[in-house]
């Protein structure tokens, strides 16, 4: 009976996962997404413990246990909820990801241990789930541990270009392809040992040699990872919701990269073998594009005060400086004045999928105001002044003009189709692909130097 309303529980709590994940597809819907997904996590969570404690010989040890794992977990969960800035949201669910495969790693060496007692084709069935469900966990946890450390500069974004680099990838599958043989030819831990050494350094290898510019593409391709580990650890235990909540992260995750993939002009087959993204840096000749031209505050208040229409591209840096309130405003206050005023997100702009949406609209920036890249590149020829804020990547020319630039082909918001632009800089260095963006010694560029915060409020003080 208790195994019965378990089985009817995680029925309910897949259904909420699946309704989390239709809510949080448009922004007037998010909130009620998640919360689907919270009221499904805590009916599986409750489903799990009821069921731990009906199996286990010591009921109430079993729970106890469980309690206090959840409650050391839930504890550092609340205090990185709190802490942790918009700026520092990729490299923290970059870590997330890590957990979910480490966690598949473990559990797929205590299910070969604590097993016994398979024969035939049950047996064979459940060798390669271990052996599957270990070699997806370190994959993920590796190349996860790699993104999160770029991401947070703590190594370099440049990509690892090892001579060969696909064919040591190629080698590496063909090598646990051959593990595996082994591992069902003559089951012992021999094999899954040096299966998990090899995909330890094959996940960190796939990511380390993925350029920085492309990294919110890497943050979803390892969604997608950790998805697939966990319904590994799914099949591993026999637990049904796990299976179908890893099949649904891992789907959306490849979804997503496959979309993102489309919106840079990347292969998704690329995204998968790692190592994309990245050119010889022979490839790259230094250019010399001449002097670049700086404003000030009152200049730009100015051009903003004459303009009949305004866009605005943000990038990874106004979540740095937290401009989004000021822009928020400066938005209100340009539209009371009949400005039209619009924002042109790029598909990676940040370092996180979405990452410039959430920032905009905990500003409270109107949604029907926020346009995608492919509704706005056609009006940039029509428009006054946009204002370039932290962004770098997504707007260099150097991308459609220069076939050996590391960022070649990837389709950018054209920003300098526009009648003037400002951009609102630190000062001139390169952006986290490390190329140097031509669009700032353009004719029509100018450059505000300073924190992006600060000079959007100067601005609209002058306004």
């Amino acid at each position: 009976m208790s195994t019965n309303l378990v089985q009817a529980a995680y029925i309910i709590a897949a259904v909420l996962f699946v309704l989390s994940l239709a809510g949080l597809s448009k922004h007037e819907t998010a909130r009620r997404g998640n919360a689907f997904g919270i009221i499904g996590m805590v009916i599986a969570l409750v489903a799990t413990i009821w069921l731990a404690a009906d199996q286990a010989e010591h009921a109430l040890t079993t729970v106890l246990l469980i309690l206090v794992a959840m409650v050391i977990g839930a504890s550092i969960g609340l205090w990185r909820a709190r802490v942790v800035q918009m700026t520092g949201m990729p490299e923290l669910v970059a870590m997330l990801h890590s957990f979910v495969g480490l966690a598949a790693v473990l559990v797929g060496y205590n299910s070969y241990l604590s097993t016994h007692g398979l024969t035939g084709a049950e047996e064979n069935i459940h060798l390669v789930e271990v052996f599957l469900g270990i070699f997806i966990g370190a994959v993920t946890f590796t190349g996860s541990i790699v993104a999160n450390l770029k991401l947070s500069a703590r190594i370099s974004s440049r990509p690892l270009m090892l001579p060969h680099r696909q064919l040591l990838n190629l080698l590496a599958v063909l090598v646990s392809i051959g593990l595996l043989v082994w591992f069902m030819a003559a089951p012992s831990i021999v094999p899954v040992a040096i299966m998990t050494v090899i995909s330890l350094a094959f996940g960190w290898h796939l990511v380390a040699s993925i350029g920085g510019g492309d990294m919110p593409v890497v943050i979803s391709m390892l969604n997608s990872y950790s998805g697939w580990a966990a319904a590994a650890a799914g099949f591993m235990l026999g637990n049904n919701l796990l299976i179908i909540t890893g099949a649904l992260v891992g789907s959306s995750g490849a979804i997503l990269s496959y979309i993102m993939c489309t919106a840079m002009n990347r292969s998704f087959v690329s995204v998968i073998a790692g190592g994309y993204g990245s050119a010889p840096s022979s490839a790259v000749a230094d250019h010399d594009y001449g002097q670049h031209r700086e404003t000030s505050v009152d200049e730009v208040a100015e051009l903003l005060r004459n303009a009949a229409s305004v866009v605005i591209t943000p990038g990874y840096g106004m979540a740095v400086a937290h401009a989004q309130y000021p822009v928020a405003d400066l938005t209100a206050r340009l539209r009371k004045r009949g400005v039209t005023v619009r924002f042109g997100i790029h598909p990676v702009a940040g370092r996180l999928p979405g990452h410039m949406n959430v920032l905009l609209a905990e500003a409270k920036v109107p949604y029907d105001v926020v346009l995608e890249m492919d509704e706005i590149n056609d009006d940039f020829p029509g428009t006054d002044v946009v204002l370039v804020i932290g962004a770098n990547d997504t707007v260099n020319p150097a991308a459609t003009d220069e076939p050996g630039s590391p960022i070649a082909g990837m389709p950018v918001l054209k920003v300098w189709n526009a009648h003037d632009v400002v951009i609102f800089k630190r000062s001139m260095a390169t952006g986290y692909a490390g190329v140097q963006n031509p669009l700032f010694f353009r004719d029509n560029s100018q450059m505000l130097f300073g924190d992006a915060k600060d000079k959007v409020e100067e601005i609209l003080r002058v306004l």
